[in-house]
């Protein structure tokens, strides 16, 4: 697991005062692949939310959402899968990546690009 991925399942085990297992760990790691940064964008946009996904994936600050924005983005499935696999109770689910959500897709596209760096790399 990655420095700055280990350093956010940290803050996230100590924000719900729960240890992660390893199966919500692959979760969180998920979201930092430009696939799921992409479901997350378009699902955001028919929110209304768009701009604050926009915001994480740009170079200025990031701004912040809310556990219920989170579960309105992810829906409800993701969020049923989540919580299966980590089995931590939804709320802290959707508080813990409501508060770090935002600067993992920020770290995981520091060039404001969703692309995977293999891709933009072969352009």
């Amino acid at each position: 697991m990655s420095g700055f991925l280990a350093n956010l399942v940290n803050k996230v085990e100590s924000t719900i005062g729960s240890s992660l297992s390893g199966v919500m760990q692959q979760q969180l790691q998920s979201f930092l692949q430009p696939e799921m940064i992409a479901k997350i964008q378009a699902k955001a946009d028919e929110c209304g939310l768009g701009d604050k996904v926009r915001s994480w994936i740009g170079q200025g600050d990031n701004l912040p959402v809310t556990a219920d924005e989170i579960r309105e983005m992810l829906g409800s499935e993701t969020l049923h899968n989540l919580v299966d696999r980590s089995g931590l109770p939804a709320d802290a689910v959707l508080g813990a990546l409501a508060q770090f959500l935002p600067e993992a897709v920020h770290k995981a596209t520091p060039d404001g690009n969703i692309a995977d760096k293999s891709e933009s790399s072969s352009v």
